[in-house]
This record gives structure tokens, sequence and C-alpha cells, in this order.
């Protein structure tokens, strides 16, 4: 078995650390990167300032929204901080990055670290009326903030970062992963699985069908499937514990 990682630049390193630990040949290639969107200006009616509970929805988010944050204070000239309002965190890595800033956060059920999960909380049943800020990337599911809406809650967005792919020439790099092995694929969002996909060119499909697939959640699985990819297994999360066990290491 030699497995790709596939997670945006800084981001691979505890998959690296473990497969190198148990002796996995493996190799990483991002293919997705993240970007700061435009900064918001900071006023009684942003997003964080109207919040009366928090969610992130991955470590880019909490990291993110922590560099404008900080980027706010400086050219404001006053200290700005995360306001004293219940946190929540869809995953363990985002719990983790909440962590670094001394912020106490509820996370996901260890068993379904998704947005699913996370509605299954009962801090997050009675939530009539609450201002609810949920801070993503650009675009995404809406499923988190449709089922807290129809629960009676006041949901917005704070978009902190936008996606895109890596400049990679397809038929050069695929071809790399061919030659040297590569048999195992660990994605760890639908936006990696499209760009994946969408890199891959038609002449050389038929290997990646005949790949290991290891996705986080029930729709990338469903994403893989309408893809013609079979040999796919459902980590339900994106944590490399759940990813590990997956992979059955």
């Amino acid at each position: 078995m030699k497995i790709l990682l596939t997670r945006p630049e800084g981001r691979n390193q505890s998959m690296v650390d473990a497969l190198t630990e148990r002796g996995i040949d493996h190799c990483v290639t991002p293919l997705l990167c993240v970007e700061p969107t435009p900064l918001l200006e900071f006023s009684p009616s942003h997003p964080i300032a109207t919040a009366e509970l928090i969610i992130c929805i991955s470590a880019n988010a909490v990291s993110f929204a922590e560099s404008a944050i900080q980027a706010a204070s400086i050219n404001s000239g006053n200290t700005i901080a995360w306001p004293q309002v219940p946190y929540f965190a869809v995953g363990h890595a985002t719990w983790e990055a909440f962590d670094t800033l001394g912020i106490i956060a509820m996370e996901a059920p260890e068993e379904s670290q998704q947005s699913e999960g996370l509605l299954s909380l009962d801090q997050l049943q009675q939530i009539q009326s609450k201002n609810i800020t949920i801070i993503r990337g650009v675009g995404g599911r809406e499923l988190l903030a449709e089922e807290l809406s129809a629960r009676g809650a006041n949901v917005r967005y704070w978009e902190v970062y936008q996606r895109a792919c890596p400049k990679l020439d397809g038929q050069k790099i695929v071809q790399q992963w061919i030659d040297s092995g590569i048999d195992t694929i660990v994605v760890t969002s639908g936006e990696i699985l499209e760009n994946l996909i969408n890199l891959v060119p038609k002449e050389l499909f038929a290997w990646l069908r005949s790949c290991h697939i290891i996705v986080p959640s029930n729709r990338v699985e469903a994403q893989a499937h309408a893809f013609g990819i079979t040999q796919v297994t459902n980590a339900n999360a994106a944590n490399s514990k759940a990813v590990l066990i997956a992979l059955e290491l």
C-alpha cells in the first residue's frame, strides 16, 4: 500500500507522522489551497459582534478568523477579541484550533465529526431566537444553517477564506502517482475530491477507479460513487485517527 495525502499545504503533517511511524509508504500532493477573503470591517453589525453562539466549520475557519481579528485590531488601533459566547467545532481538528487560542469549544461526537453529528448535541436543540454565526469558507454545505434555522435560530455566515485548486499538470502529476505505486488516496472534503476528479486525464481514469479512496462523510462517499469510484471507505471524519482506522492501521 502507498498512500496519497491531499489536504492543503501544512495540513498533512499529523498523517505524515503517523504513517512514517508505522513504516507506511506515502506521498503528499495538496489538491486544495485556501486564501483569505477580503477583510470585513468590524462594526456592531459584524457577524461575530452580534453572535450569541459561534460555530466553526474547520480548522481553517478558526485560523483565518483569528488572522482577520488580529489584522482588524492593527488597522483600527483597537483591541478586537473573540466574544465571550459558547463555541462549537465541527471535528476534532477544529476543536484543537480553538484550543490553541485558549477557547473552549464543544465538538461533534467522535463517531460523527460532521454537521450531522454537531446537530445532535443537546446544546443545539433549544435555540429559538438565538443569534448564531457560522464561520466557514466561501460556499459549502447549507445543511447546518438550514437545520439551525428550522429550530428557530437566526443564522449568519462569516466567510473568512476561499478555496482554490493548485495549478498542477494533470498528465504529469497523475503519471508520477501511477509510477510511484499510489493505490490509496485520502480525500478529506468534497472540494478535494472534485479537484482530484478534474485533474485525472480521461485516459488514466481507470487507474483512479482501481484506487482505494478514503472519504470523510456520507456526502463525499456518495460523490465518489457518482463519479464511478467503487472502492470507497467512509471514515466518518477527516481527522487522522478516523483515517487511520479506515485504513486499518
